[in-house]
């Protein structure tokens, strides 16, 4: 998840600002959610991604390091909590 996510912003920041358009950039951002979720992953938004634990989930966002919080199902990302 970190890999391919690090790829995709690297990939997204290569983009020529003068050339790019905004199709090139939703490409690139569907490309990347297509292959976290087809490793099982849910992704929430951009560079945002949840693992169910089936009691809510562990949640990362790109650039954090690790996997270092949870949120509960009717949480949201406003909810999550660092993990102990």
């Amino acid at each position: 998840m970190q890999r391919l996510t690090n790829e995709a912003v690297e990939r997204a920041n290569a983009l020529d600002e003068a050339t790019a358009t905004p199709d090139d950039y939703q490409r690139l951002a569907e490309e990347w959610a297509n292959e976290v979720m087809s490793l099982g992953i849910e992704v929430k938004g951009l560079w945002l991604i949840d693992f169910d634990n089936g009691s809510g989930y562990y949640c990362w966002q790109y650039p954090e390091e690790s996997l270092q919080y949870f949120h509960g199902y009717d949480d949201g990302f406003r909810g999550r909590v660092k993990l102990q």
